[in-house]
């Protein structure tokens, strides 16, 4: 089985909708950040989408995450962006997250935080790197996928 047949089988496990913003998020983010690398973890909370410039979870610039209600893009330096429109979530000292509910995805909002992020990464993605899609981790034990 390919990464991306891995990937596909773990997204369905969500319920129809999940799955397709999801879908849609992931699409948005790989068109927002050509040549990042795709690494995902399976985990026992959550669906987790990395995008960076390398294999290193040290590299992330955002993530997707799909929980059985809902998907959010969470946002590496998200305490230090500017965000005028109050759409970042959480207290964290490094990543803050937007939940991408309603029409969120169409929200210029949302890509000028993602765009910030990125511009102030340690190390940026190249847009003619290769990318490509990696899985990290599966957990053995996860909580159900659906609500």
């Amino acid at each position: 089985m390919t990464p991306q047949e891995q990937l596909d089988g773990f997204i369905d496990k969500f319920t129809p909708e999940v799955a397709a913003r999801a879908r849609e998020a992931i699409a948005a983010v790989k068109a927002r950040l050509p040549g990042a690398t795709m690494l995902v973890y399976d985990n026992y909370n959550a669906l987790a989408i990395g995008f960076g410039a390398t294999d290193k979870v040290s590299g992330i610039v955002c993530s997707i995450a799909l929980y059985p209600r809902w998907v959010s893009l969470f946002l590496t330096n998200g305490p230090s962006l500017s965000d005028p429109a109050g759409l970042l979530e959480g207290g964290g000292s490094v990543v803050r997250h937007v939940k991408l509910i309603g029409n969120r995805l169409d929200d210029p909002a949302v890509w000028a935080l993602l765009d910030a992020a990125h511009a102030i990464v340690a190390v940026p993605i190249d847009p003619a790197g290769g990318g490509g899609l990696i899985i990290k981790s599966i957990s053995a034990k996860q909580r159900s996928r659906r609500p």
